[in-house]
């Protein structure tokens, strides 16, 4: 059973996908991302991977008879992707070579292209979650990539804040955002020609960097070779950054925020919403979870349990020691 169903309090929708209770765990002996699985290519270096079980789909099931005028309901509809790194099985993301990296973000730009092809899809999400601490049970290397018939909470809330902004001031969000950070400078963790990485002034989670790009861009189909470069940089030099912070394998949710597609109501975002990233670590201490909850659950009421500039310069310190181990 999969599908949509309405919530009428926050005005968005559920997805509902019972069959994904029965996902399996990583066997020990056996991985279908590993070359020879039978599952993927013997030979890959990156790769499309169709979601075995995914929460959306191209061709989904009738919703069950159980909604009505109120409690409305939707077919499932949509595109659920596994983005493989590497054929290699212990690999992170910062071990890959730069040039491996960008052939990484060029797929994600075919996929995001392609997908933007289907009038259905609104908006397209590319993430990766790192970690058993945020319930990873794949550790091969590998992200995902859904494409959504609706336009989720979060990311509408982001494009009514830019909107809104834009049409008051005549300047972008993420602009002035970035303008703030480079000022103040304290936050700034790492930077390169096309792309700036900081903690922002507001972020909830202790190592919560934001990726951003220096010029406006609403997308990833606007990266010049150039820019494509420089943000498989700084990807490493961030999540590089991280794996030495406590001298472990870090663990974090990473979504890439970009311009929506097919959209009407966003029809002109390319003027005001502007390509990032963010991070979602769920650590606070080298042993410590920064967990969500009642407050932060219930009622959205974010709350950051360090403070922001001493994070900050910890994330600095680890990436010097990064960038020690590249020379």
């Amino acid at each position: 059973m999969a599908e949509l169903r309405w919530n009428p309090l926050l005005r968005d929708w559920t997805m509902v996908a019972a069959h994904r209770q029965h996902r399996p765990d990583m066997p020990k002996d056996y991985c279908p991302f590993c070359p020879n699985s039978g599952k993927v290519p013997k030979d890959y270096e990156v790769y499309k991977y169709d979601n075995d079980f995914p929460v959306l789909s191209l061709n989904p099931p009738k919703p069950d008879e159980v909604g009505n005028d109120f409690y409305k309901v939707r077919e499932a509809y949509g595109k659920c992707e596994v983005i493989l790194y590497s054929p290699l099985h212990d690999a992170s993301l910062c071990e890959l070579s730069i040039e491996h990296i960008v052939k990484l973000v060029d797929l994600w730009v075919n996929r995001y292209e392609e997908l933007s092809k289907d009038e259905k899809i609104k908006y397209v999400l590319i993430f990766e979650n790192r970690g058993k601490e945020v319930g990873v049970t794949m550790p091969h290397p590998h992200g995902q990539i859904y494409g959504y018939s609706f336009m989720p909470l979060k990311i509408k809330t982001e494009l009514d804040s830019s909107k809104d902004y834009y049409e008051n001031s005549g300047e972008c969000l993420m602009c002035r955002i970035n303008k703030e950070e480079l000022e103040f400078k304290e936050r700034i963790i790492i930077q390169n020609d096309d792309f700036i990485a900081y903690l922002p002034f507001f972020t909830d989670y202790p190592y919560g960097v934001f990726i951003s790009t220096r010029k406006h861009i609403p997308n990833m189909l606007s990266f010049s070779e150039e820019n494509k470069l420089n943000f498989a940089r700084i990807l490493k030099d961030v999540t590089g950054s991280f794996d030495l912070l406590f001298n472990k394998k870090f663990p974090y949710m990473m979504v890439i925020h970009q311009a929506p597609v097919n959209s009407y109501e966003y029809s002109n975002c390319e003027d005001y919403y502007h390509f990032h990233v963010e991070f979602y670590p769920p650590l606070r201490g080298a042993n410590s979870i920064k967990y969500n909850a009642s407050s932060e659950t219930g009622a959205w009421a974010a709350a950051n349990p360090r403070c922001i500039e001493e994070t900050a310069d910890e994330l600095k310190l680890a990436y010097k020691r990064f960038k020690n181990t590249k020379e």
